[in-house]
């Protein structure tokens, strides 16, 4: 009888244990169907508006109106991508001039934003001089205020230095490349600076005093110790700047309106819309793709750093 009773209470408790491990799994599995369920709504949320640009591109028709949504239209042709690269706006530009534009603009901004903004970053978070807080508060202050609040002052400045070249004749700096660079450059850098310094105070010192206590200097402390911790925070910031010259509109059609060899890619894409809904959306969607497609390129070229980087700023700070 003892056997008998310890074998009911053993076969009770394995019952008790299976039942409290399924209650247990099911608001697991709960949570999991509605986490996924979750993660298929947002990928369609963000995948809906490029499978509609897509789809639209293809369409022979070249529609003056979007209509509804077709993933593979009737009759779908690549027409409208090789009108694109062949005459994509009525100046007389062609679409590798456009993107060569584009490319130098951003790039240029982009280094040229993180090579001045870490120089800074590490003085702000290294070095101790007076006035550093006011500098700080102030760059703040800056990188609070939107880009176009800045473009009516920008416009001046840059419109009254004209110069004589040799061989160019009269140079505006407002209808240039380089003009409109600077004009980047001036709101990108508060935020390299303010980014940069943020994870350059997460480094820790001790670091450097030990690179200090080898006969190490401060610029050699910098180069070889600071740069390479650095890296991620370097792909982020100038991915961001990157993006930031790539898209620029506004200071675009503001500066470089009058100045059709300086044209680039997004002003091209805005001059194709027409009055009245009259938009040849079929080659205004190709052109959408077209424009992209580099920066998708250079995130999975710079993927590594990038994640890095953004992971390593959540979890510090």
């Amino acid at each position: 009888m003892t056997a008998v009773a310890e074998e009911r209470s053993f076969i009770a408790k394995r019952l008790s244990g299976l039942s409290l491990r399924s209650s247990r799994r099911g608001p697991g599995l709960l949570r999991q169907a509605a986490l996924q369920a979750l993660c298929v709504f947002v990928l369609f949320t963000v995948l809906f508006p490029i499978v509609w640009v897509f789809s639209v591109s293809l369409n022979p028709l070249n529609l003056s109106r979007p209509q509804g949504l077709d993933i593979i239209p009737p009759g779908a042709t690549f027409d409208a991508y090789f009108k694109v690269l062949e005459s994509p706006t009525a100046n007389p530009i062609s679409f590798v001039e456009l993107t060569a534009n584009s490319l130098k603009v951003a790039l240029s901004t982009s280094i040229v934003s993180v090579l001045i903004g870490v120089f800074a970053a590490y003085a702000f978070s290294r070095l101790r001089f007076r006035g550093r807080e006011v500098l700080m508060l102030m760059i703040l202050a800056v990188l609070m205020l939107p880009a176009v609040a800045t473009l009516a002052p920008l416009f001046v400045l840059l419109n009254s230095i004209r110069v004589e070249l040799p061989l160019l004749g009269e140079f505006n700096l407002r209808q240039s490349l380089l003009g409109l660079g600077l004009a980047i450059v001036s709101g990108l850098l508060p935020f390299a600076i303010w980014n940069l310094k943020g994870y350059l105070d997460t480094i820790p010192r001790d670091l450097e005093e030990a690179a200090w206590v080898d006969g190490a200097g401060l610029h050699q402390t910098f180069l070889r110790i600071i740069l390479p911790l650095s890296v991620p925070a370097l792909a982020v910031t100038g991915f961001l700047g990157f993006i930031a010259g790539w898209t620029e509109f506004y200071f675009t059609s503001t500066f470089l309106s009058g100045s059709v060899p300086n044209h680039t890619l997004a002003l091209a894409l805005y001059s194709m819309t027409g009055q009245f809904a009259q938009t040849p959306w079929a080659q205004f969607s190709a052109f959408a793709i077209l424009f992209a497609l580099p920066p998708a390129i250079v995130y999975f070229l710079a993927q590594r750093w990038i994640t890095s980087g953004l992971a390593i700023g959540a979890v510090k700070g």
